[in-house]
């Protein structure tokens, strides 16, 4: 037995990176920020070749935004009075600051607008968004909605669009993830069950799957960054309108992406709650999964059990990430509570913050709340109820930014892998493409 614990602290350990190799990713990416830079997108519909396309093509809205000095085409007072109440509220409910560690913390509705490069808006959905995702390239984009379709498209004039499509899937889309090493096969997870592969570039679905009927909420989908494998979280009850603590019990599969079959089930013990996300560290050693009891379960994928675990949340965890040299982990309660965690000493609260908007999040019923950071791990992106979704300086001096303003809540949220661009769905059923400078 203490042979087995040894061995499996020591494959904890393995994932932590060295200080050297941490150093050497951050000057990485920031080489690779300065090199790459974004042409001006033009305004006007894109051209596009889909399979089984929607009869109504799709919409874009593209142009420069101008700098603050300037006029902000989004900016306007006329937005919905409802979401304007709701910062409103969380002013008078908060204030406009707080002391965090000794020093003084603006809440979100007082963060300094970003100051967009471009920005383009994607309107070819009809209902609210639930999920988007860039592809491992970041070349394509893939977003989902209520209705059950899922885009996939390009924000980049200079990328060809010949990998854009409309995918029908029944049901409504609860998770994506892009397949790490080929940047070909997208995993679609539904209400009903349903775990569809599809090939961007056959443009066809060569896979689907189905988990047992006593789970027939696919929460979470994760590829493994380096074997064919992906494991998919499902719940054993649909999502209520007004808690994610209605999920049920959890289901954690590991499926083989050559065969298209379920490998094992990974243990989580009797009647364990459900499993709200997931995440692989860079070698796909460990798997990282948080639960509605706030717990955070971690996993040797090698030996198919759980290696450590605990209790992160007073509340349900709706998303979880790795940090970048993945020396911690950040957590995301419903309560709109944000930890980082450290992992090299097991329990040690890093940072931690807390969302002012987010417990006025009317459309839960719609997807789960997410986080997103940046390719440098300096930027948290969080989604909202209001309008515009912070980015939080993760234990950085200054306070944060908050996004231009979409007509309704901030659904989903992801960061390029590279560069300083993100996405944002909203409950508006738009999503949004916002380079920062």
């Amino acid at each position: 037995m203490a042979a087995k614990l040894q061995e499996h602290s020591k494959i904890l350990k393995e994932f932590v990176l060295t200080a050297e190799k941490q150093e050497q990713r951050k000057q990485f990416y920031a080489k690779k920020t300065e090199q790459l830079t974004i042409g001006t997108l033009h305004s006007g519909k894109r051209e596009q070749t889909e399979e089984l396309a929607a009869s109504e093509p799709e919409k874009f809205i593209s142009h420069h935004v101008k700098s603050l000095t300037g006029h902000d085409p989004h900016s306007t007072p006329t937005l919905n009075a409802s979401y304007r109440g709701i910062d409103e509220t969380a002013q008078r409910l908060y204030g406009s600051h707080f002391v965090e560690n000794g020093r003084d913390v603006l809440r979100e509705e007082e963060f300094p607008e970003v100051s967009p490069e471009f920005q383009e808006t994607f309107l070819g959905h009809t209902s609210p968004i639930t999920r988007c995702r860039f592809s491992a390239s970041g070349n394509n984009i893939a977003s989902a909605s209520v209705d059950g379709t899922v885009r996939i498209w390009t924000y980049d004039s200079s990328i060809p669009a010949t990998r854009n499509a409309t995918i029908y899937c029944g049901a409504e889309i609860m998770s994506l993830d892009w397949e790490c090493k080929s940047d070909r096969l997208l995993l679609i997870g539904t209400a009903d069950g349903g775990i569809k592969a599809w090939n961007v570039d056959a443009k066809r679905v060569v896979c689907d799957l189905s988990t047992s009927e006593a789970f027939p909420n696919v929460l979470d989908l994760k590829c493994s960054p380096v074997e064919p494998i992906f494991v998919s979280a499902a719940s054993s009850r649909r999502p209520s309108s007004n808690s994610i603590d209605s999920l049920g019990y959890a289901s954690l599969t590991v499926w083989n992406m050559k065969t298209w079959k379920a490998m094992t089930v990974l243990p989580l013990g009797e009647d364990p709650p459900a499993i709200t996300s997931l995440c692989f560290n860079h070698n796909g050693k460990i798997l990282a999964a948080s639960a509605t009891d706030g717990m955070i379960h971690m996993f040797d994928m090698s030996a198919g059990l759980q290696i450590t675990g605990w209790p992160a949340h007073d509340s349900a965890i709706s998303s979880l990430l790795f940090g970048p040299d993945e020396t911690s982990i950040f957590s995301l309660g419903s309560d709109g509570k944000i930890f980082e965690w450290s992992l090299q000493n097991q329990g040690r609260l890093l940072w931690s913050r807390t969302c002012s908007w987010f417990s006025e999040y009317e459309t839960s019923k719609f997807c789960r709340d997410e986080m997103a950071l940046d390719a440098n791990g300096r930027q948290l992106l969080v989604t909202s109820g209001s309008v515009r979704g912070p980015i939080y300086q993760v234990r950085g001096h200054s306070n944060g930014l908050r996004t231009l303003p979409h007509n309704a809540a901030v659904t989903t949220v992801d960061w390029h892998p590279t560069l300083p661009v993100f996405l944002t769905g909203s409950a508006d059923n738009s999503v949004r493409v916002t380079s920062i400078l």
